[in-house]
């Protein structure tokens, strides 16, 4: 919490240099404050500034990074310490609330009352021995993510994708499926989010009647890198007390982990370090581990974290793609490939994987079958070279049957979803996973050997795909099937 303003005590720094972000204090009486304290710096015409301490400099000097913008700021300002790191406001009163990386309202709602219980955004993660694995499934009714990737409760699963193949759509869906299952408290972090999405979250939030179990936190593309690389920090803080102190269940999306990497670097080269590979900052494992090993499930109560990833130039190799995944439960691969066919949701079956698709977990049918689908998958993609040189006809009996049988799979795997109906037209489905796993089963055994691909495209369940196919084979009673 920002102390109280007045004149300058022995405590009290002065600003010394100021370069965009980055502010060096000298305080001349005292212990300097450690790295991770917060400090207010006293602004005449737009009250207090909020930074944090980075790094000494010397004996009298600390360099620190601005989470609020910096303009009007000027050498000799006055600084205050907080006494410890940035605290934000935690518990209850946060709920159906938009927050800032300070915990100050974005929602022009009633403010925040002034017992309102604080948590500093910095805190170790919990200990080993208190941690419970994970090995609930989180159904989500998607049927790609059911099937070939299972979330697990408690863990952490990442949506990684490139630009535009639908990682925000998925993440969204994912709220509006677990609205009506998931009876937990939700935490939305928005890391360097364009405005018009934080505004459409915010409606589409009030319209399905979840916000007053969610609490949204934001540090858009607008605000300085510091507010940009600590606002996952602020989501956590408030999840984190939930599940200690409530004993509730939270689940934690963050739409867009890769921009807390990038804000990071930004705030790197701010600080005069040395680039690593990639142009990236130097301390990329250590950061992102930071934040990563604090998401836990301990005593009964699991913070389940749902993760988009941005991947710069669809390059997988990418250093912050690397170790960011090395992090998760469940990675879901979004291909431009599929995305490009309409294939929709885009996840790649071959690419994406989970370590809860296990016999003793989700059980033996489910697993066979999800191997299977693979497989075949993974078979018709070997011959796709062949086909597109020589054709179908070149191909031998086994072979047809098994790309015939894929190509059905790919289309079964498609979902209409809720959240895109507004545009499509078509209302969204959840599939439970019995109805996933029993018709890919199905597919596989030929039981629509002699369906059109066009009737397993974009629907629910296998009923309705046969609905679909004797609707299309009364219609045209003269066609071949």
């Amino acid at each position: 919490m920002a102390p109280d303003a007045g004149n300058q005590t022995d405590n009290d720094g002065r600003i010394v240099a100021l370069r965009g972000a980055v502010i060096d204090v000298r305080f001349t009486a005292g212990a300097l404050p450690p790295v991770e304290e917060a400090l207010w710096v006293e602004d005449a015409a737009r009250g207090r500034v909020l930074a944090e301490v980075q790094s000494h400099l010397d004996l009298q000097t600390v360099r620190a990074i601005a989470l609020q913008p910096t303009s009007g700021l000027k050498r000799g300002d006055l600084v205050k310490r907080s006494g410890g790191p940035l605290a934000v406001p935690v518990g209850e009163h946060v709920l159906g609330r938009l927050l800032d990386v300070a915990g100050n309202l974005g929602d022009k709602g009633a403010a925040l009352p002034d017992d309102v219980p604080r948590r500093p955004i910095h805190a170790a993660p919990p200990a080993f021995a208190d941690q419970s694995g994970a090995t609930e499934i989180f159904t989500t009714g998607i049927k790609v993510l059911d099937l070939l990737a299972p979330l697990a409760q408690g863990g952490k699963a990442a949506m990684f994708g490139g630009a535009g193949v639908g990682k925000t759509v998925l993440v969204m869906e994912l709220i509006h499926a677990m609205v009506a299952t998931y009876q937990g408290i939700s935490v939305f972090a928005g890391i360097g989010e364009r405005s018009r999405e934080g505004h459409e979250m915010l409606l589409d939030m009030t319209q399905s009647g979840v916000l007053e179990r969610t609490v949204l936190v934001y540090g858009q593309m607008n605000e300085p890198p510091g507010a940009r690389w600590r606002v996952p920090l602020t989501a956590l803080t408030i999840a984190e007390y939930f599940r200690d102190e409530k004993h509730q269940n939270v689940l934690l999306l963050m739409d867009n982990i890769f921009r807390f990497v990038q804000a990071g670097a930004e705030v790197s080269g701010l600080l005069g370090r040395m680039p690593s590979r990639v142009g990236y900052q130097p301390t990329l494992a250590s950061e992102v581990a930071a934040l990563e090993e604090r998401i836990a499930s301990v005593g009964g109560a699991a913070v389940t974290a749902i993760e988009a990833v941005y991947v710069p130039a669809d390059d997988f190799t990418d250093p912050a793609v690397t170790t960011i995944a090395a992090h998760v439960d469940s990675t879901v691969v979004l291909s431009r490939a599929m995305a490009a066919e309409g294939m929709y949701p885009a996840v790649d079956p071959i690419a994406s994987s989970s370590i809860l698709l296990d016999p003793l977990i989700v059980g033996e049918t489910h697993a066979k079958v999800a191997t299977e689908v693979r497989r075949i998958i993974e078979h018709y993609r070997e011959l796709q070279d062949v086909i597109s040189l020589l054709g179908m006809d070149e191909l031998g009996a086994d072979d047809r049957r098994v790309v015939e049988r894929a190509r059905k799979l790919q289309r079964f795997l498609t979902q209409p979803f809720a959240v895109t109906e507004a545009f499509t037209g078509v209302p969204g489905r959840s599939v439970p996973v019995e109805a996933t796993v029993a018709g890919c089963k199905a597919i596989l055994e030929g039981v629509c050997d002699d369906w059109r691909e066009s009737s397993l495209y974009m629907v629910g369940d296998l009923a309705e795909a046969r609905a679909k196919e004797e609707a299309a084979r009364n219609a045209a009673p003269g066609s071949a099937s």
